[in-house]
């Protein structure tokens, strides 16, 4: 029997990364500018009309200077995310 994960929520991370931006008081264009992404890629992010690449989101956190764990923990909001096991 396989067990399937949780759906991940991708709105919850739209959200985060809307209130990042937002906390910051950055428009559109001061985090693309910051980012190196196009301003219609981040609007149709947080719109939902696309999700983005890994590489997207690796330059996200670095323009809003968060841990990739810190964004991405958005996306097991409803659920718990996966232990972490020491060794």
């Amino acid at each position: 029997m396989t067990i399937f994960p949780p759906d991940p929520d991708f709105h919850e991370l739209r959200l985060e990364l809307s209130r990042l931006r937002a906390a910051r008081g950055w428009s559109y264009d001061q985090l693309a500018a910051r980012s190196g992404l196009a301003r219609r890629t981040l609007i149709e992010i947080e719109q939902g009309r696309t999700i983005g690449t890994l590489n997207t989101w690796h330059a996200l956190a670095h323009a809003l200077n968060t841990p990739l764990d810190e964004l991405f923990g958005a996306l097991c909001k409803d659920h718990e995310p996966p232990c972490q096991t020491d060794g």
